[in-house]
């Protein structure tokens, strides 16, 4: 994947000390992930990584790795802050999903999903949105609509929470203590980056 940004040279990493040492604490923290799951198995791991990347069409190791144990912590702390009416807890939908999924793949492609040619991936996250998701029988006790919205949520919030992806959007980071002063249309703080012109 070709990095897409108008701020090419920009890193917002470079404010870090103008936040308080609490807030550079939590950012900080996100740029350093362990690869140690309390909840996740090696294998529902490497499926996340592999429909996380193709929900946020980016492959890149560091910011996978913080999605991925993002999830984990969510699922071992059973953390949600809303769930519809007759839903499956957020543990149980995730697991039973990725197990189902992995089981799907297996009996469909004798393969497992990380490891499906991109287009068989797709595939099979659009039928997964669309409940229709193969053989049937399988995903009979798997909500697939609410499974991919879940994942879709969880790893878009963990996603746009991830210092890279700031410096992409040309976020500034965090407002404490320092404050953004010009917020009227078009108008930009000295420490804001200005888009780049490139090729």
């Amino acid at each position: 994947m070709v990095r897409k940004t108008r701020y090419p040279s920009y890193d917002v990493m470079e404010q870090k000390f103008e936040w308080d040492g609490h807030t550079r604490h939590i950012v900080e923290s996100r740029l350093h992930t362990s690869g140690k799951h309390a909840f996740l198995s090696p294998v529902e791991a490497e499926t996340l990584r592999a429909l996380c990347a193709l929900l946020v069409d980016d492959e890149r190791p560091d910011v996978l790795q913080y999605i991925i144990d993002h999830i984990d912590h969510t699922l071992h702390t059973g953390t949600e802050s809303e769930r519809k009416d007759g839903s499956p807890p957020i543990a149980d939908l995730m697991r039973k999903g990725l197990e189902t999924l992995d089981e799907a793949c297996q009996h469909v492609h004798t393969d497992r999903f990380f490891h499906l040619e991109l287009e068989k991936r797709k595939q099979w996250i659009r039928d997964i949105q669309q409940e229709e998701a193969p053989p049937a029988p399988l995903w009979q006790n798997v909500p697939q609509k609410a499974f991919f919205n879940k994942l879709l949520s969880l790893t878009v919030e963990a996603y746009a929470s991830h210092p890279a992806v700031w410096s992409d959007i040309g976020y500034a980071g965090p407002a404490y203590p320092r404050g953004y002063i010009r917020m009227h249309p078009g108008q930009l703080d000295s420490w804001e980056p200005r888009e780049e012109h490139t090729q």
